[in-house]
């Protein structure tokens, strides 16, 4: 009976699958138990049983597109998060399917429930201009005001991701003779890279550092403790609501840590940085990935390209005067 028991197999699929097996980052395990914390309580309901009594085979087809409905109608959830909840499941029947063939018609059932095709958001990203206002708004008067221009230029030179920044210890940094330095910065699957850093930024961040521990995050909020994630998200909104007055086109977008990372990307790819060193610069696995910048910097330029093309004289229509012409379109 333990053999089929649901519970038997999500734990075995959370901790020897996903850490043991696939050594999948702390955030990608998190979205994975997510999924299950939300699924139970449904398909609990669905089934009228309780938790610990759901069978595997519980989990039908039909049950989980009821789920999906669910997630996007009451939990309110876009298409990509429903489609993200959806491949957890497609992974955790696979890994049953490949060790209990008993199984396998199950898994190829749960598997058979398709992702909901959603159209692309486009990339956000800020031009100069608004990145420089939001750079400005801080409160250098303060030592709040000078730690959140120093988070901020960060996010802008490092072009790193929120789990990123918020993990930079101290000992990460390297400074160099000429005043500028690098940081060791820990992506997805634990990969790390080197990315450099400005004079500039490194000129902001060593008040920060000093007097410290090379263990310390190098990163602290007001009462002294690591920056979450929520609190850099924080950051950056409150100094993007105050830059509005000097760049007003900022109040129709969304910027978050992730905005400003686009933004660095775009602005690499626009100084001449070729793509493949964006690429490693961003962490990213595939040149797949970086290439949407390289897209976006081409609309941008031929947008700007149509506000200055010249336009052609209006050609004559001798057409309206060809007898032929006309008898030949009346006669089709």
């Amino acid at each position: 009976m333990n053999d089929v028991m649901l519970g038997t197999w999500m734990r075995r699929f959370l901790l020897e699958h996903l850490i043991a097996e696939r050594n999948l980052s702390r955030n990608t395990q998190r979205s994975y138990r997510d999924t299950f914390c939300l699924l139970l309580p449904f398909i609990s309901k669905h089934q009228r049983k309780s938790n610990d009594r759901l069978l595997v085979e519980d989990v039908t087809g039909d049950c989980v597109r009821k789920f999906l409905g669910h997630l996007e109608s009451e939990r309110k959830c876009s298409v990509q998060t429903r489609n993200q909840r959806l491949a957890a499941l497609h992974a955790f029947a696979r890994f049953v399917g490949e060790h209990n063939p008993e199984l396998v018609p199950w898994c190829r059932e749960l598997r058979q429930v398709p992702f909901k095709r959603a159209d692309k958001n486009p990339l956000s990203y800020l031009e100069k201009n608004e990145m420089d206002a939001i750079l400005a708004a801080a409160n250098l008067a303060t030592k709040q005001g000078q730690r959140d221009h120093a988070v901020l230029l960060f996010l802008y030179n490092s072009g790193a991701r929120a789990s990123e920044v918020v993990a930079v210890a101290i000992g990460n940094m390297e400074r160099d003779l000429s005043g500028s330095g690098t940081v060791m910065l820990r992506g997805k699957g634990g990969k790390t890279r080197f990315c450099p850093l400005w004079e500039k930024t490194m000129r902001e961040l060593a008040p920060l550092m000093q007097n410290r521990s090379a263990t310390d995050p190098l990163f602290l909020n007001r009462y002294g403790r690591p920056l979450s994630r929520f609190g850099l998200r924080d950051i950056v909104r409150r100094h993007a609501r105050l830059a509005e007055a000097a760049a007003p086109s900022l109040a129709k977008k969304h910027v978050s840590p992730h905005t400003i990372r686009h933004t660095t990307a775009t602005h690499l790819l626009r100084s001449g940085v070729d793509i493949n060193t964006i690429r490693a610069w961003l962490g990213h696995v595939s040149l797949e990935t970086t290439n949407i910048y390289a897209e976006i910097d081409l609309e941008a330029k031929a947008k700007a390209l149509a506000t200055c093309e010249v336009e052609d004289a209006k050609p004559s229509k001798p057409w309206r005067d060809d007898p032929t012409v006309m008898a030949f379109l009346k006669s089709l």
